[in-house]
């Protein structure tokens, strides 16, 4: 009987014995958004429950106490209404959801990605002078690449920013969609081409943090993870100088278009330059000099259109195709017919 004691109070311990040496990184993040929304989460699941465990324990109770084989209990087969019931049953949930919609409106609102950040952490605002880092971010097949435009530098599956200095993300990618998500720093956003999406978030703790792709998008999908390292400011210079002696070279376009080419388990790569039109061109789908731009493509539209002899000049192969595949180049439209021909 006291072995039979032991094993059950063991099994009792076990899932807590299991989950003692776990770092439960979106309960416990070193970025003030995630935090917030790690805290939300927590507010969320509480209300929540505040319905589903009394439901629980009534049925547990119900089933015990209206069992079969007791006899002590009140049998009422032609009750069919309570007033005092129905107010329980109906206002109790009502509350929540009242609480629950207000709670999202405002961390709507407030967690917005797009929004500039307002604070540092619950206890320190952002210093007047304080200028956010700018990365931008292209998710390629299957890696990411992180261009600095201030710091005229890029890296590949590498990712730094100073502690408490806010960063503002421009996220893109170059083919299908992907998800970038660092669960230390903010929740996830998507990166799709063509597209630019928006991030705003600062690192409170230094350390280094797991970043990857949230979104399937293929076979080295897997593998398509990077690391962020949270540095003080003298370390994110030392880490820009790293770059900077770096030996990949310039990232110029026609580097990117051979980086592009689908690849897994790439390295970190550091290029000490990169051309300063890189990212626009990659966003507007122009890498190749020979192809129209979006942007440019948007304001003929915007304009009226050129009618049928510019799909003479605007024809072309999709823009994510690469020099690897063996397709013929269409530069221009060979022939023009109508319906009846």
């Amino acid at each position: 009987m006291h072995i039979l004691k032991n094993l059950r109070r063991a099994l009792l311990l076990l899932p807590a014995m299991l989950l003692a040496g776990c770092n439960t990184v979106l309960m416990n993040p070193s970025g003030d958004i995630a935090h917030q929304q790690g805290r939300l989460i927590v507010v969320s699941t509480v209300l929540m429950l505040i319905i589903i465990i009394p439901v629980i324990a009534l049925t547990i109770f119900f089933a015990w106490r209206y069992r079969q084989s007791n006899k002590e209990a009140t049998y009422s087969p032609n009750w069919d209404h309570s007033t005092q019931l129905e107010l329980a049953i109906w206002a109790a949930p009502l509350l929540i959801i009242i609480a629950l919609g207000a709670i999202t409106w405002i961390s709507t609102h407030t967690l917005d990605p797009y929004q500039p950040l307002r604070r540092l952490d619950a206890q320190r605002a952002i210093p007047a002078e304080t200028k956010p880092l700018t990365v931008e971010v292209v998710a390629l097949d299957w890696k990411w690449l992180f261009i600095y435009p201030e710091q005229g530098i890029a890296t590949v599956n590498e990712l730094a920013a100073p502690v408490d200095r806010p960063i503002s993300f421009k996220i893109t990618a170059s083919s299908v969609m992907n998800s970038f998500f660092i669960p230390a720093l903010a929740g996830q956003i998507y990166a799709m081409p063509g597209m630019e999406t928006k991030l705003h978030a600062v690192i409170n703790k230094p350390g280094e943090f797991e970043g990857f792709s949230a979104n399937y998008s293929g076979a080295g999908f897997s593998g398509m993870r990077f690391k962020f390292h949270g540095l003080s400011n003298e370390g994110f210079d030392q880490w820009v100088q790293k770059v900077k002696s770096g030996k990949d070279g310039e990232l110029s376009r026609e580097i990117y278009k051979k980086l592009e080419v689908p690849s897994e388990r790439e390295p970190v790569r550091h290029y000490p330059t990169v051309a300063s039109d890189l990212y626009d061109a990659i966003l507007n789908q122009c890498v190749d000099r020979n192809k129209m731009c979006m942007k440019e493509m948007m304001a003929i539209d915007a304009s009226g259109g050129m009618g049928k002899p510019g799909a003479f000049n605007v024809a072309t192969k999709l823009a994510w195709d690469v020099e690897s595949l063996d397709t013929p180049k269409r530069k221009y439209v060979t022939a023009m017919c109508t319906t009846e021909e």
